[in-house]
């Protein structure tokens, strides 16, 4: 009798095991994803900071964001005061929600770890490995990359991403990638940051979180199912063509900001840099959030009917 018992007992943990194995996907793609980030930052500096016409580009764009001072910095200055407690009440509010409402608390410990090690991450990229060498350009000489507001915002927002049920992540992404976006862009409206520092935090986060996400699904393969794209409002592949069309709309503003001032044009650029600027901003940062939902979607399964 007891021998039955542990055998339907082994049985049972190995149908447990083999779930996990058929809800969650191997590592691959995200160790990829974050490889890919990682290598995106060290492309960001090596360009942006590194040689002439990065610093040109990145001081261009910070210069010209005098042109918009008035209500639009006022605004942004009063967000950027707010941003770290903002960040907090997200990140930790939402992780909280997961581990104590929802039981996901090793979720939640992950997803918090992730975040942390972005955050830390950022201040020792900046202080301590990342140097500005003077190429020519009249600059503030002291490093500023990666951007440690925006890391502090788009970290808030993954976390919160990871520990999502599949069929709310493609609207969380979306608004957590806006938050994130808006973040960067009044760094850069008000002058604290170059676009190039906050496009590095976004894949420093990046590079951090994937991995991280992996380990989410792995503890969580029980929840991290769903019935797949258009299930719910939330799952709805309007999440994905929202920021795909903002992405191309600010492609477009940046093409066309640059041809403007094209060697041969007679044109000086009075804005023309910080509109590029602020573009790219917009188009790494929802380019990363549509990454993220097409990544997380594929990697759990759907929904099967009972046998």
């Amino acid at each position: 009798m007891v021998s039955t018992q542990e055998n339907v007992g082994t049985s049972a943990s190995a149908r447990q095991a083999a779930s996990v194995r058929e809800v969650v996907a191997g590592p691959g793609l995200f160790l990829v994803a974050s490889f890919a980030s990682a290598i995106g930052v060290l492309g960001t500096y090596w360009f942006f900071v590194r040689t002439t016409t990065g610093q040109y580009i990145d001081e261009s764009a910070l210069d010209e964001a005098v042109a918009v001072y008035g209500k639009a910095t006022k605004a942004a200055l009063g967000f950027l005061d707010a941003l770290p407690i903002i960040a907090v009440v997200i990140g930790i509010g939402g992780l909280l929600y997961a581990a104590i409402v929802k039981r996901r608390w090793q979720g939640a410990l992950i997803a918090f770890a992730g975040a942390g090690l972005a955050n830390i991450l950022t201040q020792v990229l900046k202080a301590y490995v990342f140097t500005r060498p003077f190429r020519g350009i009249q600059t503030i000489m002291e490093n500023s990359l990666p951007s440690g507001h925006t890391t502090a915002a788009a970290s808030a927002a993954a976390a919160v991403f990871l520990v999502c049920s599949p069929a709310r992540r493609p609207f969380v992404a979306f608004a957590g990638t806006t938050f994130a976006v808006a973040a960067g862009a009044a760094t850069l409206v008000n002058q604290w940051h170059r676009p190039a520092d906050v496009i590095a935090a976004f894949l420093v986060v990046s590079a951090c979180m994937a991995p991280a996400g992996w380990l989410v699904l792995r503890t969580g393969a029980r929840w991290n199912t769903w019935d797949g794209f258009g299930s719910t409002w939330t799952s709805s592949r309007a999440w994905l063509m929202l920021p795909l069309l903002v992405g191309l709309a600010a492609t477009a503003l940046a093409v066309v900001m640059l041809v403007r001032i094209s060697p041969g044009s007679g044109v000086v650029s009075t804005t023309n840099y910080f509109w590029t600027g602020l573009s790219l901003v917009v188009i790494s940062g929802y380019l990363l959030g549509i990454a993220a939902t097409w990544l997380f979607a594929v990697a759990v399964r759907r929904n099967r009917p009972e046998a």
